[in-house]
């Protein structure tokens, strides 16, 4: 249902030699060339790519030697390149990343101090820190218009019980059987709507649905830049059904090990004025047709303490 929960887990197992067989069909590629870069990699969309030009500028600019990995591949292929040093820096999704190197065993709850701890301790096996937790998050949203919520009076998702069976919601196509969609909204609010209509995944049916009037609640993701051009409304998850996903930079320990603590206080440097909010404009600028490295460039510029010696 979202963009990065989709891909299965039980792919994590591969090893070192199907995993290069795999790199051909992304951009992964063996070692850099300079055996001290740090390698930041994306997964294939663009707020991914966006976030590693963020960190890896960041790095550059504080005199590391950098090279981003973007459109590396999907969570299966990437996580198990940084696990084999294919790749040096990931920034990931706490609650997504924990899911996935857990098998599914171990599910985020939507407290991220919990989250971030669990997914500490799952990656040390891997070799692997886990950097403290943007502010910055990106999650399922469930939305409605502000007219909708003014005339229903709605400000949380446990609002819509008492209107939900008066209510068309749209979504994903499997959001019917996902605990994330539909049978988390019933098995922990006892929220059922009157129908349910079959959309992209947050994608632009789903936007000119709510535009139209032809669904009123709508599955969509926390960063989708829509959600502020557009003035909707996102409700809040007053029982919380979403785990947190807290942008979350994962770094080999070798890396620090190699260049020093400065890496960490670097990322964490940008980890902590990074907003939702601002990963909704920059996704904008991208689609409006801005390339992913100027949009984070320009970030940067505007948040020069993230670049001053010590930040």
């Amino acid at each position: 249902m979202r963009r990065r929960t989709r891909h299965h887990p039980a792919l994590f197992g591969l090893g070192i030699l199907a995993l290069v067989v795999a790199c051909t069909e992304s951009s992964l590629e063996p070692p850099s060339r300079s055996p001290d870069a740090i390698r930041v990699a994306a997964f294939g969309f663009t707020e991914s790519e966006i976030l590693a030009e963020l960190y890896s500028q960041a790095l550059a600019a504080k005199g590391y030697p950098t090279t981003p990995v973007l459109k590396a591949g999907p969570r299966e292929l990437v996580q198990p390149a940084l696990a084999e040093g294919l790749i040096d820096v990931l920034p990931e999704y706490a609650g997504s990343a924990l899911s996935f190197l857990t098998l599914g065993e171990t599910e985020g709850s939507a407290d991220i101090r919990e989250t971030h701890s669990a997914l500490e301790q799952v990656v040390v096996p891997f070799g692997v820190i886990a950097l403290a937790p943007a502010r910055a998050r990106d999650s399922n949203a469930i939305v409605v218009t502000q007219t909708t919520a003014d005339r229903l009076n709605l400000h949380e998702i446990s609002d819509l019980t008492a209107v939900g069976p008066q209510l068309v919601f749209g979504g994903p196509p499997e959001c019917a059987d996902r605990r994330l969609c539909l049978v988390g909204l019933e098995s922990v609010y006892g929220l059922r709507f009157r129908e349910f209509i079959p959309l992209d995944s947050g994608g632009p049916l789903t936007l000119q649905a709510l535009r139209s009037g032809g669904i009123d609640v709508a599955l969509m993701f926390t960063t989708d830049p829509a959600i502020e051009s557009e003035a909707l409304i996102v409700l809040t998850d007053d029982r919380g059904l979403q785990p947190a996903e807290n942008v979350t930079p994962l770094v080999r320990r070798e890396v620090l090990s190699r260049h020093g603590n400065g890496v960490v206080e670097t990322l964490d440097g940008v980890s902590t004025l990074l907003t939702t909010s601002d990963l909704r404009e920059m996704i904008g600028q991208v689609v409006g047709g801005r390339a992913a490295h100027e949009v984070a460039e320009s970030w940067l510029q505007d948040h020069p303490s993230v670049l001053m010696e010590g930040a």
